[in-house]
C-alpha cells in the first residue's frame, strides 16, 4: 500500500500541471472569444457515414453576433439555413419557412447550444454540459468534450474542437455520433468584429 501511495504523490506534481495548464488555455481562449462582438466565414463541412462508408461535403456562409445570434447557411450542394436569434430558431428551406421556439424544444436547445457555443468556443467552461479535457498539440489546442446531459449524450459520444494557437480562435469542429457517424466543420476566411447587417439574423 505505501509503494502505491508514494507513487500517486510521485505524479501529483504532474497531474496539478497538468490542471494547471488547461486553466490557462481556457483562460486564454475565453478572453479571445469575450473580444469577439461578430464573426462571419465560410465553412466545409464533411459529413462521414459509418454505415455507408460514404462521405457528404457541402459549403456555406457563417454569421455569428454576440451574444445569442447565429446564421448558418448551406450553399453548395443544397440551400439551407439555419437561424438562431435568442430563444427562436428559423428553418428555411425553398419556399418553406418554420419557426421553433427552442424553449420548448429540448432537443433543438441541444442543438442550437452546440452551435452557437461550439463556433466561437464558449462551451469550455461550462461542466453541466461537457466533461472538458484539452492537449496541446503543436500549432494547435485540441479541446474534448464529453457530454453530460441526457440530450446531448444521447446523439453525441463527444466533440472535439481544434483551436488556432496564434489567435486562439476554433478552426475546425468535429462531431462524434453516438451511432458512429462523425461530422468534421471547418471554418475558412475568418472576419472579426465587423458590422453585419441584423437582417441576416430575421426570417
Amino acid at each position: 500500500m505505501k509503494k502505491y501511495i508514494f507513487v500517486f504523490l510521485m505524479f501529483l506534481p504532474l497531474i496539478a500541471n497538468a490542471q494547471s495548464s488547461q486553466e490557462a488555455i481556457i483562460k486564454q481562449i475565453n478572453t479571445a472569444v469575450s473580444r469577439i462582438s461578430t464573426m462571419q466565414c465560410d465553412f466545409e463541412q464533411t459529413k462521414h457515414m459509418k454505415m455507408l462508408n460514404n462521405k457528404l461535403v457541402s459549403t456555406g456562409i457563417m454569421k455569428y453576433q454576440q451574444s445569442d445570434k447565429l446564421r448558418w447557411e448551406y450553399k453548395n450542394p443544397y440551400n439551407y439555413i439555419f437561424i438562431l436569434n435568442g430563444s427562436k430558431v428559423y428553418l428555411k428551406k425553398g419556399s418553406r419557412n418554420d419557426v421553433i421556439d427552442i424553449k420548448q424544444n429540448k432537443v433543438f436547445k441541444s442543438i442550437a447550444q452546440i452551435m452557437m457555443n461550439s463556433v466561437v468556443g464558449k462551451c469550455l467552461t461550462d461542466t453541466k454540459e461537457f466533461d472538458v479535457s484539452i492537449v496541446d498539440a503543436n500549432n494547435e489546442w485540441v479541446a474534448t468534450l464529453i457530454p453530460q446531459k441526457k440530450e446531448l449524450k444521447q446523439m453525441y459520444a463527444k466533440i472535439i474542437l481544434h483551436f488556432n494557437k496564434s489567435n486562439s480562435i476554433i478552426q475546425t469542429v468535429e462531431m462524434c455520433e453516438k451511432n458512429g457517424d462523425k461530422t468534421i466543420i471547418e471554418l475558412k476566411n475568418v472576419q472579426l468584429n465587423k458590422s453585419i447587417d441584423s437582417s441576416a439574423f430575421s426570417n
